[in-house]
This record gives C-alpha cells, structure tokens and sequence, in this order.
C-alpha cells in the first residue's frame, strides 16, 4: 500500500496592525459631519432656550403710601375787632390802621384824643410746620342807611403753622369816610380765608 504524505497546514499569515492616522488627518463622512452639526445645534437649543423664556416675564412688588394731615382751622380771636376808631368826617379822606392797630387819619378827617385803633385777629390750626396763604376782603360799615367802605391788609400774606401745630395772625385795613357820613356807630363784617400751600 502506498502511503501518501499529508501537506503540512497552513498557518494563517500574521496581520499587522493597520496604523492610525492623526484625529485632524482622519477624513469625515459628510454625513456624519451633517449629523454631528444637527446634534450640537439641537443640543445648544436645549441649553439656551430656558433662559430666553425666562427672561420674557418678571414681577415684583411696588409699594403705596398715603398720609392723611390735619385739616386747617381758623378762628376769629375773641372780642378782637378790626376798629376805626372814634373821627370827625370833615370834609372826607381815610383812617388808616396798621396790623399792629396803629391808627392813622387824612387831613379831612380828625381822630378824636381818645379814640382807641386796634387791628383784627385770628388763631390758626393744622398740621404743623406747613406754609399757609392768608387772604383778607373787603367790607362795608353800616349806620342804617349809610355806608363806608373799606379794604383789609393780613399781617403776613403767607406764613407756617408752629411745631406745635398753631398759629396767629392781625389785619388791618383802611377806611374810606365820606362828607355825608352821618354820626354814629358803624359796624360790619368782612371774608378771611387761609389756603394750604
């Protein structure tokens, strides 16, 4: 019997490893580099969009105050009179008193020796350490049918209530008599008001 010799195997040839290049000479697919493009924009939507709707709506609180003052009161000072004095009317003029009650007369017209001149008053009160304007009239005396005119001067035209919460303030004012003035007693009134500044 003939013996035939078996071929030795074959062993397999040995792989070398195939080297890698440098990442920045690889070459990308363009697929790839659209879909990497798509997934960082996609990923930096998801990052930036919570601020952005956050910033699009803000609140807070506001505050209100209010103050309510005292209101301001005038009052006629007791028996305090804006007053002429006694005169004789001659031939007409003006008596003239101060609102610190000095008295004075025009030639034409005479104040008798004891006649006694006094300026009004009046008592303010309100809120404190405010600035107030004080506005006087004009008014007419009266004797029956006969009538003499006059206009009013405040001692100070705007002034400020006291840290206390007072105040106080004169008139006077000038007196107009005529030739046909009769004799008698004359008397009437007049406007006083006060404004908060």
């Amino acid at each position: 019997m003939i013996q035939r010799s078996m071929p030795a195997p074959q062993m397999p040839a040995p792989q070398l490893p195939v080297p890698l290049l440098p990442l920045h000479r690889r070459k990308s697919s363009p697929v790839l580099t659209a879909i990497i493009a798509v997934l960082l924009t996609l990923l930096a939507s998801a990052i930036v969009s919570p601020a952005r709707a956050a910033s699009t709506t803000a609140s807070s609180q506001g505050t209100a105050t209010a103050t309510i003052v005292a209101p301001i009161v005038l009052t006629h000072s007791g028996t305090a009179a804006l007053n002429f004095g006694k005169f004789t009317a001659g031939t007409g003029g003006t008596i003239v008193v101060t609102a610190a009650g000095v008295g004075t007369a025009s030639p034409g017209v005479t104040l008798m020796s004891n006649s006694t001149n006094t300026a009004d008053s009046f008592a303010v009160t309100g809120d404190a350490n405010r600035s107030y304007t004080i506005t006087t009239g004009t008014g007419t005396l009266s004797n029956g049918t006969t009538t003499l005119n006059f206009t009013t001067t405040p001692s100070i035209a705007t002034t400020t209530i006291g840290s206390s919460g007072t105040g106080s303030f004169t008139v006077g004012g000038t007196l107009s008599v005529t030739t046909t003035a009769t004799t008698g007693t004359y008397s009437g009134t007049y406007s006083v008001t006060v404004t908060y500044n």
